[in-house]
């Protein structure tokens, strides 16, 4: 078993959006869903928890309310190793969602995700490169590979 596992807040969606999220990434399940039960904060029956895998990370839904929306202080990262992974994340994502800048993007529950390359850190680490690929970064809404390792390689 991980020992952390990232606890993300839904109001109501909650099933929704874990069906969703399994949906988007291959290698995904449900594992378990807990339910509120009678005196609860919510109606006896209704989801309460759903703990659920992505591409072997295991993460926990939590039904609890409109009091702690998502913010962009937190977001999952995504790393794909070619454009065609990229963009096929990015399409599916940020369907129904907004999205942002740098490869940011907010899904339709208001969860943020970065889609990056695979070897953007590699680029971001090495400091004959950090200026050039930075800027790159800063001019894209969806990354786009080929400009990244233009931008590396100039």
């Amino acid at each position: 078993m991980q020992k952390i596992t990232p606890c993300l807040w839904f109001d109501d969606r909650i099933e929704e959006a874990v069906n969703f999220y399994v949906s988007v990434f291959k290698n995904s399940k449900i594992l378990q869903t807990t339910h509120y039960v009678e005196g609860a904060y919510k109606p006896a029956g209704t989801i309460l928890t759903i703990t659920f895998e992505l591409e072997g990370q295991r993460f926990m839904a939590l039904n609890g309310g409109s009091q702690f929306p998502f913010t962009e202080a937190i977001s999952l990262m995504v790393n794909c190793d070619n454009q065609q992974k990229l963009d096929a994340m990015w399409d599916k994502l940020s369907e129904g969602g907004e999205e942002v800048q740098c490869g940011w993007l907010k899904d339709k529950y208001g969860l943020s995700w970065q889609i990056v390359p695979a070897f953007l850190w590699d680029l971001m680490n090495d400091p004959a490169k950090w200026a050039k690929v930075h800027a790159a970064v800063m001019t894209m809404t969806k990354l786009d590979i080929a400009k990244l390792q233009e931008a590396s390689n100039s």
